[in-house]
Parts: structure tokens; C-alpha cells; sequence
């Protein structure tokens, strides 16, 4: 049953496929779910009301068996000026997407290149088929990646890594990905989505301020050094004492029940 209320969308599908998650499907299968500017539009969109609606708790971004996305939509971009391409708002768009405060897990087959690796790195957690490809092509259209696709990726692989997929499309199989540490985890085709799906339920059954704040956190080890990284948590740490879930929390371990969180 759908949770928020959805314009109609012309690039993706907005589901509801278990408790407490959102769903969000690229559906542009024809151009392997490249990434248009409606089509990140309409993810912006779609992610920015399951991120304000209190009965979501996780969203799940994926495409298909044949692709998580093969990257920008070239036909878009190929004439543009850099002029144009800053008057887009291109960058715009995905620093609003970092602001997502909910938990992000991209559910990834196939294709998962460029800007869909891009895509996919800008959420908290990867969840990968047997069959996903990633990698940073740009190379071979004479550019490099633009929305992150340098500096996540090297933060996640490592240096070197980073620099054979970037400097020469160097592509890493699921097995790869996950030695890596680009993925957290690697299963069958016909079960990736359902095992992203799981994940979500699970971590949406959780303290809802905790799970956002413990995101926030994770993130912020990416963005500074490790004092005030570890400043930054400790602040967090105490400010979920003033939660009514840290007291319900603690409660319940008590008391040796399960308990009910309240997002408060």
C-alpha cells in the first residue's frame, strides 16, 4: 500500500514492498536506465518525500537484472557548454540527495557504471548481484567523473585502485567490488533486491533517531579527521539522551522485552 502521496512519475516507480520501506525503481530499461535529468529530477523527488514521510524508515534505490544504471545520458550532455551544464544544477542535485537523512541501500545487477556508480556510492549501503559491473568509463568519452565518482571511490578501493578505474576503465565483478570494500555484500541475481529489501526492513525496525543519527555519523568519518570525527560522534552520543527511544531503549533491555520505538 503506498505510503506518501506520489506525482506520476516518467523515469522510476515509487513501491512499497515491506514494512517501514520505500522502494524506488529506475525505469528507463531501453537506455539502461541512464540517468537524464528528469530521470534525477524525479529520484530527488521521490527520495525527498520517503525521506519526509515518518511510515518510511529505509529506502532501497535499484534498476534491473541487466542494470543498476550504465551512467549519464550522454545524448543529454554531448553538445552542452560548461556554461550550461553549471545553469543545470547538475552538482546541485546530488549534493540534495546527500542530504537524504534516512539510510539509502542501492540494490545492484548488471550495469552499474559512471554516473550509476556514482549513484550508487552516494548511498550508505551497496547491495550487490553476482552479476554487477562497476566502473568509471569517462575516460573513454574524454572527461572524468563529476559527481563523486573520484572521491568516493577512492575513499572506498583506495588509491591505486581508484586511479586504474578512473585514469583507465579498469571494472570490478561483484567479488571484486566486495574485496574492495565498495559492496557490503554479494548474492545471487534472483535474490539481490529481496535481500536489500530484508536489509531495509531490518535497520527501519530500529531506533528511527538513532539509525539517522549513526548515518550521520558514519558519513561524517569520510568528510574529517579522526578527533573531530570522534567529537562529532560523542555529541551525537549524548544527544540521543535527550530521546524518549534511548530511555524506552534501555527500558526494555531492562525489563527484557522488545521495544517500541517512537521516532521521538
Amino acid at each position: 500500500m503506498q505510503s506518501a502521496t506520489h506525482p506520476t512519475y516518467t523515469d522510476l516507480l515509487v513501491e512499497f514492498p515491506a514494512e517501514r520501506v520505500g522502494l524506488i525503481r529506475l525505469n528507463r530499461p531501453q537506455v539502461l536506465n541512464a540517468l537524464r535529468g528528469q530521470l534525477m529530477e524525479e529520484l530527488l523527488t521521490a527520495s525527498q518525500l520517503l525521506d519526509q514521510d515518518p511510515a518510511i524508515g529505509v529506502i532501497v534505490i535499484t534498476g534491473n537484472e541487466r542494470a543498476f544504471s550504465a551512467g549519464a545520458d550522454i545524448t543529454e550532455m554531448s553538445d552542452a557548454s560548461a556554461t550550461e551544464l553549471l545553469n543545470r544544477g547538475m552538482s546541485d542535485r546530488w549534493l540534495r540527495l546527500r542530504r537524504i537523512r534516512k539510510p539509502l541501500i542501492a540494490a545492484v545487477s548488471g550495469h552499474c557504471l559512471g554516473g550509476g556508480n556514482e549513484l550508487a556510492m552516494t548511498c550508505d549501503i551497496i547491495v550487490a548481484s553476482e552479476t554487477a559491473k562497476f566502473g568509471q568509463p569517462e575516460i573513454n568519452i574524454g572527461v572524468i567523473p563529476g559527481a563523486g565518482g573520484t572521491q568516493r571511490l577512492t575513499h572506498a578501493v583506495g588509491k591505486s585502485l581508484a586511479m586504474e578505474m578512473v585514469l583507465n576503465d579498469r571494472r570490478l565483478s561483484a567479488e571484486e567490488a566486495l574485496r574492495a570494500d565498495l559492496v557490503s555484500r554479494v548474492v545471487p541475481v534472483e535474490r539481490y533486491l529481496e535481500e536489500a529489501i530484508t536489509l531495509a526492513g531490518q535497520i527501519a525496525a530500529r531506533a528511527p533517531l538513532a539509525v539517522q543519527l549513526g548515518k550521520e555519523a558514519v558519513n561524517q568519518a569520510l568528510e574529517v579527521g579522526l578527533s573531530q570525527g570522534l567529537s562529532y560522534e560523542q555529541k551525537l552520543f549524548y544527544l540521543l539522551f535527550a530521546s524518549e527511544d534511548q530511555k524506552e531503549g534501555m527500558r526494555a533491555f531492562r525489563e527484557k522485552r522488545q521495544p517500541v520505538w517512537r521516532g521521538a
